[in-house]
């Protein structure tokens, strides 16, 4: 592992991190590598984002409605193929490079920043 170099506080304040519910997940045939569209319901202030989520080896459609994900909001969109990815999913990946999902411990208000 690299050595990264050290960030101030008012750095990682810049970083809107927040917690949504996922809504809707459908597959992504034309992801270059298996992956879904999720759409995350991330409470009042921002609404119902949409992103694509390389998440299929450890979740199916059903296992994630209703899951609860720390999703980074503050980037800027990304197209995806035919999709504009407006948040950020965070996951770890496993040995095998196999992500999985950075969720809280107990369900929390959707849009609930990370502190």
């Amino acid at each position: 592992m690299q050595n990264q170099s050290q960030i101030e506080w008012k750095d990682f304040q810049r970083i809107d991190f927040r917690v949504g519910t996922i809504i809707s997940v459908n597959e992504f045939p034309e992801a270059r590598k298996p992956a879904y569209i999720i759409h995350v319901d991330l409470g009042k202030e921002i609404g119902i984002k949409k992103s694509s989520a390389q998440v299929t080896s450890f979740y199916t459609p059903t296992q994630l409605i209703g899951k609860q994900v720390l999703c980074v909001c503050n980037f800027e969109p990304k197209q995806i193929g035919p999709i504009l990815s407006e948040v950020l999913i965070t996951g770890f990946p496993d040995e095998e490079g196999k992500v999985v999902l950075c969720v809280p411990e107990k369900n929390v208000a959707n849009g609930t920043k990370l502190f």
